[in-house]
């Protein structure tokens, strides 16, 4: 009987799977046509504007640790693809908020079929069953640690 790795080496491995199926489904999912094209740090920035609407850009560079110049870049690219748009502040209208569009809600739609397909699909293949509420739990968990650390 061989062995188990030590935590550490297992915890290695775990990010090193989470990395490589990230990038299966991104490839994957970037052969629809109908799906609007992001870099990474357009997706970062579009992730956090659909969990946290109505949010200044100095906020969103903050939360997410972009430097400004990558944030504005991401910023005008969004909107040009149309999927973010810039409104003054309703509390004070010298600032700006940042809001994702409809189109970038449908967009997501469609990705997340893809995605729901794709992993559905890996899934089904294996001829297992597995516990997907406990493994999103522990993804989650490892999004919101490593979140705090960031900051």
């Amino acid at each position: 009987m061989q062995a188990r790795p030590p935590r550490a080496e297992q915890l290695a491995d775990l990010a090193d799977v989470v990395m490589a199926v990230a990038r299966a489904i991104r490839s994957r999912a970037a052969v629809d046509a109908e799906v609007v094209e992001l870099s990474a740090t357009e997706i970062v920035v579009l992730r956090y504007l659909d969990h946290h609407p109505d949010v200044a850009p100095s906020a969103v560079a903050d939360a997410t640790g972009l430097q400004r110049s990558n944030m504005s870049r991401a910023l005008r690219n969004l909107e040009a693809k149309g999927l973010v748009r810039r409104s003054p502040d309703p509390a004070d209208s010298r600032q700006i908020v940042l809001r994702s569009t409809r189109r970038a809600a449908d967009n997501l739609a469609r990705l997340r079929a893809i995605w729901a397909r794709l992993v559905g699909d890996a899934l089904d293949a294996s001829g297992q069953e597995y516990d997907i509420a406990a493994a999103l739990s522990l993804l989650r968990a490892l999004e919101s640690g490593l979140d705090a650390d960031a900051r």
